[in-house]
């Protein structure tokens, strides 16, 4: 027997200029790791939930590498700060701001996110 998927009926969604896009089941996301959505213009993004519940939403690519890994990422705190670090070069960037923590002049976009 094939067990389908938990779903739920909160859809996390993300501020795309003046609208909100479902990119995903509240359903897959595990406290800890990331889960990556395509986007309509074709860019990905990178969707958290940290331990608390919180939701963060940052481009899936690594400005470091060109590579689009932010989702396979390890995520932590720095100072209070929740961050997800890069699994090929290991820099770290602040969920909340998208400043990388390593290179102060480097960022990845970050999104509004909200569960509906």
């Amino acid at each position: 027997m094939t067990l389908a998927p938990e779903t739920t009926d909160l859809k996390i969604q993300l501020q795309l200029e003046d609208s909100w896009l479902t990119v995903c089941d509240l359903s897959q996301l595990s406290p800890g790791r990331g889960v990556a959505a395509l986007l309509p213009d074709g860019r990905q993004v990178a969707v958290f939930l940290d331990r608390t519940g919180r939701t963060y939403a940052v481009d899936n690519r690594d400005p470091f590498s060109g590579a689009a890994v932010l989702s396979r990422g390890l995520t932590g705190t720095h100072q209070g700060r929740p961050f997800v670090a890069s699994p090929l070069l290991k820099q770290r960037f602040d969920l909340e701001s998208g400043q990388c923590l390593d290179d102060e002049t480097v960022r990845v976009t970050t999104y509004e996110v909200r569960t509906s």
